[in-house]
């Protein structure tokens, strides 16, 4: 389906919002009454607000309408990859207010969001530009799905364990041939997310390349490559058993052998406020990792 022409005003320090879409988590009760609050806060300050989830059809057309300067996204990580899918397309930046745990794509916790928004309000932000890639499903010459992702697409197994044959083909050269749990190719948002599970190497996240980490690999190149944003890797599933392909953590498409999947950079981009200087990335990676509550440390 053809993308309508989408006319938008890129907000800025010139230009800060005047209409805000405020999407809550809709399995966080507590995020509509929050969503509530920040709609009032920012009708106080002269700009008007609608509020939902991120499956409201109202809120989206908002989005896609062009009817919407900035997203205001209640909610953690997951919350924050639905956005950047919605918003992305259509320029559309995103403020991010923590709800869940780790946060490592939001900017502001939940105590502080009324400095924040009048951050916003004034001007005093930056817009950082996150790539995202553009995932093929292909069987034969058939296309049967395209995503954009802006952490990582997985092939690998499905639920059976035992690990799958995958063939990596880089511009068109043979790369080398897998046999592991699953290759991750994930952007530099994504270094942080599975990717540095795997063992993956943590890159900035406005840089524009492509990663590939290979999960538990079995004889194989057991090292993490990192390609130029222009690349295009081709994967071909080789299995007489289950396979599947997974974008953002989303439900998994299932795979049947000789399927290949096609990962290259996407013309779309991910644009997310922030108030904290650049090299903030670092020093709240190091943060983030010291109090990962699935580690038993505090919240």
């Amino acid at each position: 389906m053809k993308r309508p022409l989408i006319i938008f005003i890129m907000i800025g320090p010139n230009t800060p919002p005047q209409r805000a879409v405020i999407a809550g988590h809709p399995r966080m009760p507590h995020s509509l009454e929050m969503a509530s609050e920040i709609a009032a806060y920012l009708d106080s300050l002269g700009m008007s607000a609608i509020q939902g989830s991120l499956y409201d059809e109202n809120l989206r057309e908002k989005i896609v309408d062009g009817k919407a300067d900035v997203l205001i996204a209640l909610g953690g990580d997951g919350t924050m990859l639905r956005a950047g899918h919605l918003c992305a397309p259509y320029g559309v930046p995103i403020l991010g207010i923590n709800l869940g745990g780790l946060g490592f794509l939001i900017e502001v916790q939940r105590q502080a969001w009324e400095e924040a928004l009048t951050k916003l309000h004034q001007g005093e932000f930056r817009l950082e530009t996150r790539m995202m890639l553009r995932a093929r499903h292909m069987r034969a010459e058939d296309i049967l799905g395209t995503w954009d992702v802006l952490n990582e697409c997985v092939i690998g197994r499905g639920e059976m364990v035992r690990p799958v044959r995958l063939t990596a083909v880089l511009d068109g050269h043979l790369l080398t041939t897998y046999v592991a749990d699953a290759l991750i190719v994930a952007t530099p948002t994504g270094s942080t997310a599975y990717a540095l599970a795997a063992g993956g190497p943590i890159l900035p996240p406005e840089l524009r390349n492509i990663l590939i980490v290979p999960v538990a690999p079995h004889l194989s190149v057991d090292r993490a490559i990192v390609l130029h944003e222009g690349s295009q890797v081709k994967i071909t599933v080789r299995t007489d058993h289950q396979a599947s392909l997974s974008m953002d953590g989303q439900e998994p498409v299932h795979l049947q052998d000789q399927d290949a999947v096609v990962v290259h950079a996407s013309e779309d981009v991910v644009h997310f406020v922030r108030f904290q200087e650049p090299d903030y990335f670092y020093r709240n990676l190091t943060s983030r990792m010291d109090q990962n509550p699935s580690a038993g440390g505090p919240r």
